[in-house]
């Protein structure tokens, strides 16, 4: 599987077609991956395992989301008053 995720990770450009987020607007496809990064950094270092997996997430927001709002985003979770359960 890790071998499988470095292949996808090597040719990824841009953010997939995601079928739950079928429209124009992408601001719930962005908050989903921004949230879905954290918790998976979160899982993988309670487990001590790699969080390589994680990078997919990472790169999908990073391409969806408009810096001054992960910047925001990550200013809240720092000061724990970030909206989302991660």
């Amino acid at each position: 599987m890790a071998e499988e995720m470095k292949k996808k990770l090597e040719r990824y450009k841009t953010a997939p077609f995601d079928s739950r987020f079928p429209n124009q607007n992408q601001t719930k496809n962005c908050w989903q991956n921004y949230l879905d990064y954290h918790r998976c950094q979160r899982a993988m270092e309670a487990k001590g395992s790699d969080p390589s997996p994680c990078q997919w997430y990472f790169r999908v927001y990073k391409s969806l989301c408009p810096t001054s709002w992960v910047t925001t985003w990550d200013e809240y979770r720092e000061e724990g008053t970030f909206p989302g359960k991660i």
